[in-house]
């Protein structure tokens, strides 16, 4: 499950990565830079281009990716569409404490049975956190907050994922930038999982911490590779038990992206647009969605 949270979260990643709370912890030190041929995909009619790019939402800083046809592509645009666009600092904290944290409920740790509390407080324990400050935390958030930790540890950094890149090169470039979802929206994706998958997800989350490093590590050299069918692999066995989540924050968003990308193409323009890697391969995916509606997305060499 750590491999779900990699691959679907950006706005989290970004808020939890950049909050002084969440700083290095005797982060790597980068031995040698990575240059990246990541996928990227068309679609056209005859007066509508949209780029998909599959996206990593943090990698450290060495990693080169935006470079050739990603940004030849990215050049030919005139929009750039994103899962979500973050907003302020102080705005994104009150929707996130709204849907993340449940003060009156009972603490967390008593949701747990005593073997998954035994590792979860080990863990946090392994991270110097307090088992207080996740005390009125709901488990979804606890779950993403202990998948994160471990990656910031590693050196992975929120405005070196391609989201931030992307963002921070349209506006220098005075694109139009449009967002799939709302950021209220993504979250409550979370929010809405059952309380039993929210523990199983927070329960496969702790399992997980231990082998963050490998999982990242497979994960970005598969991105870098141009692999997406690798990444689906990965994304398909992390989804294997957990069917409430797969359909809420994968199937079901590739759907309602694939909707709004038909409904683009009856508009003349160049997008180019970019979601996690994970929505654009495997079975259900974006592109497999696509082609349902009888539009055929073809691999840019």
């Amino acid at each position: 499950m750590a491999l779900l949270t990699r691959l679907t979260l950006s706005v989290l990643s970004i808020l939890l990565l950049t909050s002084p709370g969440f700083a290095p912890i005797g982060a790597r030190t980068v031995q040698t830079g990575t240059t990246a041929k990541p996928a990227l995909w068309v679609v056209r009619d005859a007066d509508t281009t949209v780029y998909l790019f599959g996206t990593i939402h943090v990698l450290r800083p060495d990693v080169r990716w935006f470079h050739g046809r990603v940004k030849r592509a990215f050049d030919r645009a005139d929009t750039l569409v994103l899962e979500v666009i973050p907003p302020d600092p102080a705005e994104a904290a009150a929707i996130t404490a709204r849907l993340a944290l449940d003060p009156d409920g009972p603490p967390l740790s008593t949701k747990l049975d005593a073997a998954t509390r035994a590792r979860y407080l080990a863990l946090l324990n392994t991270f110097g956190m307090p088992a207080a400050q996740l005390e009125t935390a709901r488990p979804w958030f606890a779950a993403i907050t202990l998948s994160l930790l471990p990656i910031r540890k590693l050196g992975y950094q929120a405005d070196a994922g391609v989201e931030d890149v992307l963002h921070k090169a349209a506006d220098h470039a005075c694109k139009t930038v449009l967002p799939l979802e709302g950021f209220a929206e993504q979250i409550g994706f979370f929010a809405s999982l059952s309380d039993k998958t929210q523990i199983a997800f927070l329960s496969a989350s702790i399992d997980d911490a231990a082998h963050a490093e490998t999982e990242i590590g497979r994960m970005v050299a598969e991105w870098s590779a141009g692999r997406p069918e690798a990444l689906a692999d990965d994304l398909n066995e992390s989804f294997k038990d957990m069917p409430e989540v797969a359909e809420t924050l994968l199937h079901a968003r590739n759907r309602r992206w694939a909707d709004w990308i038909g409904k683009r193409m009856a508009r003349p323009g160049t997008i180019f647009l970019a979601v996690g890697a994970g929505h654009l391969a495997g079975d259900g995916s974006v592109l497999d969605e696509l082609a349902a509606r009888g539009m055929t997305a073809k691999r840019v060499e």
